[in-house]
Order: C-alpha cells, then structure tokens, then sequence
C-alpha cells in the first residue's frame, strides 16, 4: 500500500516536473517567435505590429531585457520618447551590463534636447566599454548642443582616433572649430566631403569658410558640388544659384536658372529667384532695359500667389513705372505671409505716386516696424510725419517729427514738420520755440521762415 502510494507521489511529481519544463520550453519558444515577428514588423516598417509583437514578449516574460529594449527603441523610432525612456530604463535595470540600452537613452534624451541627461547615459556606457566611437561622437554632439565646444572637440578627437573614417565626427569638428580655428575647420570639413561626398550640410560650410578666406575657386568647386548632389531638385537649382549670385558669379547664376525654367517651367520658385535676380541687375547696373524681362518672368511667379513672388513683382511693375499696377499687386503680396517688409517700401512709394497720403503714412509705418531699418529709420520717420500732416493728422505728425529729429539731425526739415503740426494743433508758443531753434540750425530754412511769419502773425 505504501509502496504504491510512493508510486504515485512519484509519477505525479514528474509528470507536474515535465509539465512545468514542457510549459517553460512553450513560453520560451513563444517569446523568440514574438521577438522575431516584431523584428519582421520593424524591418518592414510597420511599428504598430512590432510594438505588438514586443509587447506580448515583455508579458511573457517581464523580466527580460530584451523585450523592453526592443520596445524602448521602436516606441524612440515612432517619436514615442516617454514611452521610449520608460522601457529603457526598465532594460537598463535589468541588465546594467547592457551598453545598448544606456545608447539609447542617451539618444532619446539627445531628442528631448535634455543633453547633461543623454551625457549621463554616453558616459555610463564608456564606463562598461570605452572604445564606442560612434558614443563619443554622439557626446561630441551633446556638447555641441550645450555650447561646451572645447569639450565637443575634445570627444570628437576622441571618436576620430578610434574611427578616423567617420565624416559625421570630422564635420562636427569643422563646426566646433570655426569660430576659433577657421583654418584647422576647413581641413576637418574638407575631410568630411572626402570621406562622404554626399554629405551637403559639410560642402555648404567648407564653400562658405573658403569664401571668407579668399579662396573662391575652391569655394566655387563646394558649389558646383552642391549643384550636382540634387540636379533635379528645384530648391536646390535655386540654392545654387543664390550662392553662385553671393560669390560674384551672376552670369552662373542666371545660366543656372534659365536652364532650371526650362526644366521646371510651372515652378514659382525658380521663376521669382530669375526675375528677382534680373530686377536686381536692372537696380544694381542701372539698366531699365532689363526691368521687362524681369516683369515678364515675375508675372508667371505671381501667379502661383506666393508673397515673395508678389512683392518682386510689384516692384518690378513700379520701376517699369506702372504705379497703378504696382499698387494693386503690392497690396495682394503685403495682405500675404510670410509677409516680405521691403513690399511695404515699395506700397509706400506707389501709393505717394498716386498721391495717395494716406496709404503711403499707413505703408511706411508697417516698413518701419518690420523692419528694423536703424540706417534709414530717421528719413522714414521724417516722411511719415510729412504725409500725416497731408491728411491733417497733426498729433500723429508731431510723435513721428520729434522722434525724426532725436534719431538723427534733419536740419530744417524736421523742425519745418513740428512746427506746423503745432501750429495745427494750437500750440503756438512750443511752435515758435522748436521754430527758433530750428532757425538757429539752419536760418535759410524759407518753410521755417514762413512758420515764423506765420505764428507771429497769429
């Protein structure tokens, strides 16, 4: 009898043994083929699956690394980042070993812009392996972010002695040291666009640093580079020509564009950077011969409504000397954002064409504050008093005359501007003041001898 009680004590202890090592081979095998299928998921692009798929691996087993770090990093891919943080630092605590997730959360706090948090984790992970040169790199990047630029060169000298053939290392050096060392930056860019040809954001500094140098062949070779990277790219076509335009280049920047509209021949942009560039060689060489080749291209930019295309050519329209035109296409690019402050300028030029004060006083005055003109601010502020008093604003006359005249010395003029808009306003001894005074600056001023007259008569 107890034999056969023993007997059975037995067979239910293995057969519950083989049940539990039958149940655990069964969970194992189900979590390698969700993490294989979330693998899958990811490589195809389909996030939402592969967060599934990791999500049914971390329930079966939570205390793995793995599913939390595979989560953790899809959850960063979709832009997920306290999701993100959650599970790697789950996967960090699991496995403190584990320089993977500590890389990762580096990186997503580098997203967050929270840059002593990602450098906290680079440094964790230099603690277990010090030779990453891909996480020295990225703290060279930190640093960066932080403005700590000695210690952005530092770490990424660190990363090229370990991977000299990292040209994202070699153009973060070129930054770092282009304030202080413009020379030592040039050859660290020139390195980056030797290392990776493609990389653009490297030829557009090493053009621009070996412009400043003097060295414009080089830089023009960077530009030409640039060019052909996107051939087929409108903005790019135009990029380039802006730059060809700042080297000193203009005929390359018309061949460009020109060719550009022909392959492209429905595009505003390109079509307003032509025509602007042609008004500008009208302006610049004092050529109105080329005003109507420029308001024929900038018509065709009109029309897809853009606000610089407008602008360009409402200023055409004015140099070509149809003010009405000019007027009514003006108005359309200052009623449009981004709004372009110079079509305020030229609104304030075609309304006072036609005589029409108001619109002018209104047009100058938004100039003015969108500006930030400090070299021609005191003669708009002179000429927006000047049209206040031609629609008899005089309190509005008499703000912008003072602040003309404190800004920056108009002679007479200025004082000319108060002094009426005193008299209108009734004020006649602070007329007669600012009118002596003005006298004794300028005593051939005729308005302020008028003005004298005037007030005295009174």
């Amino acid at each position: 009898m107890r034999r056969g009680v023993a007997i059975a004590v037995f067979a239910a202890a293995v057969v519950g043994g083989l049940t539990l090592a039958w149940d655990t081979v069964r969970r194992d095998r189900e979590f390698r083929r969700l993490i294989a299928a979330g693998d899958l998921a990811l490589s195809r692009g389909e996030t939402s699956a592969a967060i599934e798929a990791f999500s049914g691996a971390v329930a079966l087993r939570p205390t793995s690394m793995v599913g939390h770090l595979k989560r953790g990093d899809t959850y960063r891919r979709r832009g997920q980042m306290n999701d993100a943080l959650r599970d790697l630092q789950d996967a960090a605590a699991l496995d403190p070993s584990a320089t993977r997730p500590l890389e990762l959360l580096g990186d997503v706090n580098l997203a967050l812009e929270d840059y002593e948090r990602a450098l906290t984790h680079y440094q964790a992970y230099l603690g277990i392996d010090e030779r990453a040169p891909r996480v020295l790199y990225k703290m060279a990047l930190a640093h960066f972010r932080l403005n700590n630029i000695a210690g952005a060169v530092d770490r990424a000298r660190d990363a090229l002695a370990l991977d000299a053939a990292m040209p994202e290392a070699h153009f973060l050096l070129g930054l770092s040291l282009k304030p202080s060392a413009p020379e030592d930056a040039m050859k660290a860019l020139a390195r980056a666009v030797e290392l990776d040809p493609a990389l653009r954001p490297a030829r557009e500094e090493l053009s621009a640093l070996l412009q400043r140098a003097g060295r414009f062949r080089e830089a023009q070779r960077q530009l030409d580079a640039l060019a052909d990277l996107e051939p087929d790219r409108p903005a790019r076509l135009v990029d380039t020509a802006v730059r060809y335009s700042r080297a000193g280049r203009t005929d390359a920047a018309l061949q460009v564009l020109t060719a550009a509209t022909g392959a492209f021949p429905d595009d505003p942009v390109i079509h307003t950077a032509l025509g602007g560039l042609w008004l500008e060689l009208a302006e610049t060489r004092h050529d109105p011969s080329l005003i109507p080749r420029a308001t024929a291209l900038l018509q065709t930019a009109a029309a897809g409504s853009r606000a610089d295309g407008l602008a360009l050519y409402g200023r055409a329209l004015l140099r070509s000397g149809d003010a009405p035109g000019a007027l009514r296409v003006l108005r359309q690019a200052t009623g449009r954002l981004p709004v372009e402050p110079s079509a305020f300028l030229d609104l304030a030029e075609a309304a006072d064409r036609l005589e029409r004060p108001g619109e002018a006083r209104d047009a100058l005055a938004s100039y003015v504050a969108l500006a930030g003109d400090t070299t021609a601010w005191p003669g708009h502020a002179l000429r927006i008093a000047e049209l206040s008093l031609a629609i008899n604003d005089a309190p509005t006359a008499a703000v912008w005359a003072r602040r003309a005249s404190a800004t920056a010395p108009q002679g007479g003029r200025a004082d000319a501007v108060l002094g009426e808009a005193l008299i209108r306003l009734g004020r006649r001894e602070d007329a007669r003041q600012v009118i002596a005074e003005g006298l004794e600056r300028d005593p051939q001023n005729q308005t302020l001898r008028r003005l004298r007259r005037q007030v005295n008569d009174e």
